[in-house]
């Protein structure tokens, strides 16, 4: 393999990159893919060549990759790296409080969030350290509580176990948005050799006061009401646990049953193939618990706490409910206890939050996807995405949390209890009230990223005119951007009789996304002929829009 002279300078690159590395396993790993590569081994000349192609990127999520060493992966050289660039980002724009750091449970997430630290003292700032791993939102409201210029949360969190990430927040408790994304990125591209960066000392440990402070705010959201309820939860072998145990046990409900097999933090997670409550499988073991004993509510978080998914009971077995459905139900709950100020809501969301909060005189604002936009929405009261994200206490966590927004779900289903009804027959009513709006994501993964751009030059240079037997009203261009959106990649299509198309990459995964959503009025509150009509125009739209797209 030697005498090439790319292979002599990616095994130089290879080198240079391990001496600096304090991790020795890093170290060792990529010591022995470079003995490989020397002896001919094509697998591992093509390994390291992945993990030298370029850097891994921060962006508005921060960074988030495969564990691994080099540049292209998740180690202690990249998030060193990218502490640093943060550290200098603060200094030049004159934030010099606290920056305090929290992180989860997967592989490396401790390490990291000390070297995090360490980086920070050794700037001159003070570095506040999470007791533990906990949940992201505990991150989000220890930044406004403890009043400092910056946050960070080490963690991936719903990639599979193989995955780290580093999300960055400001002092107003929301994650980055641009300018101070790039501007971050710039300052971590001008670090110079790692052992040039000066570290300090570990930060300063927070006090459990902080985290029961979150607890009891929490818990507080309950109002007084039923608590007859039987609850399943599973974490997802994440930090969610404890923690969502102790707010429903303080808001007056019973102990919920916790999914044994899912309960301690693991960050192999063995029992799902994808650590993700929205994928096919991940909440088996909490429907067949709940099935096991007859119980109410099924409730999950994702591994870093920050979505909440649910499942009812049906005559026919239980049923994931969709995001967007959680999302109205504790729209419902919120407006109905007399919360009022602006409501928010994606723009691959559904439209029936818009539809009620204008039914009850509030106002309503549409954002880019990601609750780095959302919650940064002014007098903000409730927002939501339709992945299973939703903020219910701005005041507290602008950001999505998952414990209290699965608090509030069992309040109102213990008080649909009470009255002898469910969570259904809420969502019933609102589809009487306001129109059955029906969703549906078409999600295309493509092994070409090539294929992506082409399938929205494509949509771009031959508009549909019809998609779903529905006449395009028109079609706009989100990355032309607009007074109330900033640009994005990605098209919006208005159809008739009230129904829509979102295609749009995906931002963390090579897939092309299509969102699609109906309107369908319902009749002398025949509901389920409302559903069976918008199942079967979702159907067509997902057919034409896939075939307008060549996917």
């Amino acid at each position: 393999m030697t005498g090439s002279p790319d292979v002599d300078h990616l095994l130089e690159r290879a080198r240079t990159w391990a001496a600096q590395d304090p991790d020795p396993t890093t170290t060792a790993e990529l010591d022995q893919l470079v003995v490989q590569v020397q002896g001919g081994d094509q697998a591992a000349l093509a390994d390291l060549e992945d993990r030298f192609d370029g850097t891994l990127e921060f962006g508005t999520a921060g960074l988030r990759g495969a564990l691994g060493a080099g540049p292209n992966r998740m180690n202690r050289v990249v998030v060193i790296r990218a502490a640093a660039g943060l550290a200098a980002h603060l200094r030049a724009e004159g934030r010099l409080g606290s920056v305090v750091i929290g992180y989860d449970a997967r592989h490396g997430s401790e390490t990291f969030a000390r070297d995090t630290a360490r980086v920070m003292t050794g700037a001159g700032l003070r570095a506040l350290v999470l007791p533990g791993p906990l949940p992201t939102p505990v991150l989000a409201y220890a930044i406004r509580e403890l009043d400092c210029v910056a946050g960070v949360m080490v963690t991936a969190s719903h990639n599979p176990p193989q995955d780290n990430g580093y999300k960055v927040y400001l002092g107003d408790g929301s994650q980055i948005v641009p300018p101070a994304d790039a501007q971050i990125a710039a300052r971590i591209a001008a670090v110079g050799p790692l052992g040039d960066v000066p570290l300090g000392a570990e930060g300063t440990l927070v006090g459990q006061s902080v985290v029961d402070g979150y607890l009891d705010t929490v818990a507080g959201l309950a109002g007084d009401g039923p608590r007859d309820l039987d609850v399943v939860y599973t974490p997802l072998h994440g930090v969610g646990s404890a923690t969502v145990v102790q707010v429903l046990e303080t808001a007056g409900f019973e102990a919920p049953r916790v999914v044994a097999e899912q309960e301690e933090p693991d960050p192999d997670f063995p029992t799902v193939a994808f650590p993700n409550p929205e994928e096919p499988g991940a909440m088996d073991l909490a429907m067949a618990l709940a099935e096991k004993h007859g119980a109410d509510l099924v409730v999950a978080n994702d591994p870093d706490a920050d979505r909440c998914a649910v499942a009812v009971p049906t005559p026919l077995g239980w049923r994931m409910l969709r995001g967007d459905e959680v999302g109205a139900l504790l729209a419902h709950h919120l407006l109905s206890t007399g919360h009022s100020g602006v409501w928010a809501a994606s723009i691959v969301s559904s439209r029936l939050l818009g539809t009620m909060a204008a039914a009850a005189g509030q106002a309503y604002v549409e954002t880019l996807t990601g609750f780095k936009w959302i919650g940064r929405v002014p007098g903000l009261v409730f927002g939501y995405e339709e992945a299973l994200g939703y903020c219910v206490d701005p005041e507290h966590v602008r950001d999505k949390d998952g414990v209290s927004a699965l608090l509030l779900v069992c309040e109102l289903a213990a008080d649909c209890k009470a009255q002898g009804r469910t969570l259904l027959d809420v969502l019933d009513d609102l589809a009487v009230r306001h129109g059955l709006h029906a969703t549906e994501q078409v999600s295309v993964r493509v092994d070409d990223a090539s294929l992506i751009a082409a399938a929205m030059h494509r949509l771009r240079d031959t508009t549909p005119t019809e998609l779903g037997g529905l006449v395009v009203l028109g079609v706009e261009d989100l990355a032309l951007g607009s007074p109330a959106l900033p640009p994005t990649e990605g098209l919006r299509f208005r159809l008739a009789d009230g129904a829509r198309v979102i295609v749009r990459p995906s931002g963390t995964e090579p897939k092309v996304k299509c969102y699609l959503e109906v309107v369908v009025p319902v009749a002398g509150r025949d509901v389920e002929a409302a559903r069976i009509s918008a199942a079967g125009r979702l159907d067509a739209l997902a057919h034409d829009i896939r075939g307008a797209a060549g996917l």
